[in-house]
């Protein structure tokens, strides 16, 4: 590639002339499509932002100037740009660089993201931080999209931007989508303000004439923007809620078009203090496919980089995704009581929520991305009558853990809480792994906490949530696994199960295994090779974390000596430590050991490398067991 080969750094990028660099966007963006076709990951993201993202770089004078990338799916190109291009075969790889911005990786990467909405306050803290150190001419830049900015966070330090002198601007990266498309009012404003045309050529020539074409503002401009608001609620039907704020408003702009964008934002690096730059893009841009199937190829998985086409991984014969048996199963309970409803803070998709959607869109709510108000909203409807079932992803739960502690557990609403991507999920790493909820959640009293070992167990737990929450019962999670169960055959007709109780799967000698949640079937499968050996641990599915089995831990205390947990969350907290909190408070003196996720954070990388590493998989928890019965 012509220019893209020469590029390590962005000094290297700024050697470019300004007309070099429409050049430099195709073959960036040729690049991204080439490595993500073969190596999948956030495709149609990071190709809306090829413009954008040169422009920047070539722009400002990063490091030493802050950007932060608001969740980071749009990352790809600044990290093939901040001289990690070689490696970028090795993105979301197990031992490669992580699928989004993380600050020990590079110095480019001012601040870790992958979550919402975090983009501002992190600039805004950056950019206090340079105002007390006397650090004038530092710009903060922060790059957020128009569903991200519609997050509660972001409202937060946009508002508290408004009254602090600092010099920070918001790039407003505007696709109308954020995985799927983008709902509320926020979004509904930015339309109105992209297709009003008028305002904008007003504003636009209004400047030139009494700046005489400078970026410099003067007394007139300055009277002029006072009347600002007066202006734009004449040309938009409503004032501009930037300039409310106290932001300076550009925009909308063609995020396409790099030349225009470089001279926009040359301009704006110039001016001091609050700045909202709202530019126009296309998700996906430059893939006919990924533009036109903007959701599918958000994260497309592997695909023919000519043609765009995604290739299809055979599933003929395989068990379904655990977000399925949910969808379906929603659907079912769903069409036996119009008191059913489903909410999703913006996973409509991801979580298969569009199953019942598609039947019964008045009573499914994607609430955009907003997890907060997804729990207190879905505790409101539970105080009403209602069966809300929240569906949202382990990592992201940890955003609404006040609103599940004061709004839900505190009032005894019986919200379902059917918690996704619940363990490791793999390839999106650290920021994404669902390791936490088992040990939070245990604290909170008045939570009935439940984990499925298979699609039957999903299937009967939901339906036990349901029953409990039409007869006024505890708020009721129930967490699982991202990816495929193991029945093919898994269309059980559900029955209820009684709450807080276990099972035994298997009975043996002096080991007894203790498993919560899918990797049961791990430890089944190990189990088998074993009982070949004559080694013959028993095994129980304790299916509830919370309440615990008590009755059946008293039972087993006396014929099991030594005891294993397992379970697919941190080791600090969960299962394990619910246990060792039962044995102690028994005055047991049953030997405890444990296999789950490490205390420490776990990177990128695929399931088998990840299960490996931290004694997930069946040949390590054969090892396990062969260890502590050889003691």
């Amino acid at each position: 590639m012509r220019y893209l080969d020469s590029i390590h750094t962005p000094e290297d990028l700024r050697k470019l002339s300004v007309e070099q660099l429409p050049q430099l966007c195709d073959e960036l963006r040729q690049f991204i499509i080439e490595q993500t076709a073969r190596h999948p990951g956030h495709l149609g993201s990071s190709l809306g932002v090829v413009e954008l993202t040169v422009a920047i770089h070539y722009v400002f004078n990063t490091p030493d100037d802050r950007l932060v990338w608001d969740v980071g799916h749009q990352a790809y190109g600044h990290k093939i740009l901040t001289g990690r291009k070689d490696v970028f075969a090795t993105n979301r790889c197990y031992g490669g660089i992580s699928g989004f911005p993380r600050r020990e990786e590079s110095e480019y990467d001012a601040f870790g993201t992958g979550h919402s909405s975090t983009s501002i306050s992190a600039v805004l803290g950056m950019a206090m931080a340079a105002k007390m150190d006397g650090n004038i001419q530092r710009n903060h830049i922060a790059v957020i999209g128009d569903g991200a900015i519609g997050g509660g966070m972001a409202f937060e330090a946009m508002n508290q931007a408004s009254y602090r002198d600092v010099n920070m601007l918001v790039i407003l990266n505007d696709n109308k989508i954020s995985i799927d498309q983008s709902t509320g009012a926020m979004s509904k404003y930015l339309l109105s303000i992209t297709t009003s045309p008028a305002y904008n050529r007003f504003k636009n020539r209004l400047w030139n004439l009494f700046t005489f074409n400078s970026k410099q503002s003067n007394k007139i401009t300055n009277f002029f923007s006072k009347m600002g608001n007066g202006l734009k609620g004449y040309l938009l039907g409503g004032s501009n809620w930037f300039q409310s704020l106290g932001y300076r408003y550009f925009g909308p702009a063609d995020g396409h078009d790099v030349v225009a964008l470089v001279k926009t934002l040359q301009g704006l690096k110039k001016l001091p203090g609050l700045k909202l730059f709202h530019v126009l893009t296309v998700k996906g841009k430059g893939l006919e496919m990924a533009e036109q199937h903007q959701t599918a190829y958000h994260a497309p998985g592997k695909f023919n980089p000519d043609t765009g086409q995604i290739i299809e991984p055979h599933t003929e014969g395989m068990p379904p995704k655990f977000q399925d048996v949910f969808g379906n199963t929603i659907l079912e309970l769903a069409r036996q009581d119009d008191k059913v409803v489903g909410i999703t803070p913006a996973m409509a998709t991801g979580c298969s929520l569009t199953i019942m959607n598609d039947v019964y869109p008045e009573r499914v709510f994607d609430v955009g991305i907003a997890e907060q108000h997804a729990v207190t909203f879905s505790a409101g409807l539970a105080a009403e009558g209602y069966v809300p079932f929240c569906n949202i992803y382990s990592s992201f739960l940890q955003r609404g853990y006040d609103q599940v502690i004061h709004d839900v557990a505190l009032q005894k609403l019986p919200v379902v809480f059917c918690i996704d991507r619940a363990g490791l999920v793999g390839e999106d790493g650290a920021t994404h792994q669902g390791a936490y909820d088992l040990a939070f959640l245990r604290a909170v009293p008045d939570l009935i906490i439940a984990s499925p070992l298979n699609e039957h167990e999903l299937r009967n737990m939901m339906v036990t949530a349901y029953h409990n929450a039409k007869q006024g019962g505890l708020p009721f999670v129930i967490r699982y696994p991202r990816g495929r169960g193991v029945l093919v055959d898994w269309q059980n007709e559900p029955q209820s199960i009684p709450i807080g109780k276990g099972r035994v799967l298997r009975e043996g000698g002096r080991l007894l295994v203790l498993s919560i949640g899918p990797l049961g079937n791990n430890v089944t499968k190990a189990l088998g090779q074993l009982s070949e050996e004559n080694l013959c641990p028993a095994h129980v599915d304790m299916r509830f974390l919370k309440p615990l089995d008590e009755e059946l831990l008293r039972n087993m205390a006396a014929k099991y000596p030594v005891w294993l947990t397992v379970e697919d969350g941190t080791e600090k907290g969960g299962l394990f430590s619910a246990v060792a909190e039962f044995l102690e408070e028994n005055g047991l003196k049953n030997v405890l050991h444990h296999v789950s996720i490490p205390d420490r954070f776990i990177a990128q990388g695929d399931i088998p490398n990840i299960h490996h590493e931290v004694g997930f998989g069946v040949d390590d928890m054969v090892a396990k067991i062969r260890e502590i019965l050889a003691e």
